[in-house]
């Protein structure tokens, strides 16, 4: 059983546990499609039992619409590819931290016109000031917050200065 962050999904033990993980690479996120739920770092556990799939899965914040969908996603496509009742737990502890996107999703992200996460949350002074904030369309660091919230709680909305174009920040969570 693998209950590391996604991104360290390499080091699961069985051929079975990383053909889940390779299943789950192709489970989209709802919110940012052009990231999969493996990329966002909230799978949490693989476990393959007697034919029988667990996944442990956090969510990004503690009420996020998102994660009843993301199961049943899962769900979905595990049941496609033959697992049989295939069940999600979630995972609250320790929580989901920006830090657990991977190098992927950050790219990602930017490709897509969203802002990565600008710092890693192990440094807790990093969540008592303003990020500094580069424009993902044009990498301008002039840009200035419109609003704490954007399409979800996860994300700021930002203007650029240069370009003048609006764009959403993924925060450092």
């Amino acid at each position: 059983m693998n209950t590391a962050p996604a991104n360290f999904a390499d080091r699961v033990a069985t051929p079975a546990e990383r053909e889940v993980w390779r299943i789950l690479a192709d489970v989209p996120d709802p919110e940012i499609p052009v990231l999969n739920v493996v990329e966002l770092g909230v799978i949490r556990r693989v476990q393959v039992a007697d034919g029988r799939v667990t996944v442990g899965v956090s969510p990004t914040y503690t009420g996020c619409p998102a994660t009843e969908v993301i199961a049943r996603s899962i769900e979905t496509r595990l049941q496609a590819e033959g697992y049989e009742n295939p069940k999600v737990e979630p995972v609250l502890s320790p929580p989901w931290t920006s830090d657990w996107l991977t190098d992927s999703a950050r790219s990602k992200l930017k490709e897509y016109g969203i802002a990565p996460p600008a710092h890693s949350v192990s440094n807790a002074k990093h969540l008592f000031r303003e990020p500094k904030v580069t424009c993902p369309r044009c990498s301008s660091a002039q840009t200035a917050k419109v609003s704490e919230f954007a399409s979800t709680p996860c994300k700021a909305l930002y203007r650029c200065s240069n370009c003048l174009e609006p764009f959403e920040y993924f925060k450092c969570i």
